[in-house]
């Protein structure tokens, strides 16, 4: 389990600094890396982090992720709150470390519905953008485990798109320690709840969906 939570610690670290400090120069560089730049970070990120850990940790680093394979009965639930620990440990690193190396940012990387944009629909947004990468994970995914070319560009993939359309209106998190990590740093806390709750229901819907469509071992124990 201790090379489990060090990769996982180490994964989410990795792509939450590359993702968020992509937000960040973009930020005060006055855009010089583009909203497309920043998609396709996040996507490249995951997507190398999928390569060097699936097959160790399963690559989740995200704790939606964990608690829908749980729910899916392919990860113990007793592992959940190290997993959980690890990925947000891994997130207050890279922020951190953000923080030390362009203390001129005012976010870095932290998630929020855009001008005029309800916070229920962020809300809402964030539930079906999580939804569509369960979806994907569990149905690209070993197991617990998300191993393999299939499994890397899968979900590097899905994130990138998501990231491109739906990044401009709240930010496409879709994981509770990548958003909690900026929020607490930069003390921007005020629609914090929305991406602490949003990804986990979507994720347990995107489960609940693999359930009704398919028949063959989509959420037998494969621990």
């Amino acid at each position: 389990m201790k090379k489990q939570l060090i990769s996982e610690i180490i994964g989410t670290f990795g792509m939450v600094f590359c993702g968020c400090g992509a937000m960040t120069i973009n930020e005060i560089t006055n855009g010089s890396i583009s909203h497309v730049g920043v998609a396709i970070t996040w996507g490249l990120i995951v997507m190398a982090m999928i390569y060097a850990f699936g097959e160790i940790s399963g690559a989740h680093f995200n704790p939606a992720v964990t608690i829908g394979f749980a729910y899916a009965k392919k990860f113990p639930w007793k592992n959940v709150p190290v997993y959980i620990i690890a990925q947000t440990i891994g997130a207050f690193i890279a922020i951190g470390l953000l923080w030390f190396l362009f203390p001129e940012s005012n976010s870095y990387g932290h998630t929020y519905p855009a001008e005029g944009f309800e916070p229920y629909k962020a809300f809402v947004l964030e539930l079906i953008l999580t939804f569509f990468l369960m979806v994907v994970i569990i149905n690209v995914s070993t197991g617990s485990k998300e191993i393999g070319t299939m499994a890397a560009i899968a979900v590097g993939g899905v994130i990138l798109l998501e990231a491109m359309f739906a990044g401009p209106m709240t930010k496409a998190s879709m994981n509770p320690a990548r958003s909690l990590a900026p929020a607490v740093i930069s003390g921007n806390l005020q629609h914090l709840w929305l991406y602490l709750t949003a990804p986990f229901i979507g994720a347990l819907l995107a489960v609940f969906s693999c359930k009704l469509v398919k028949d063959d071992n989509c959420c037998d124990d494969d621990c």
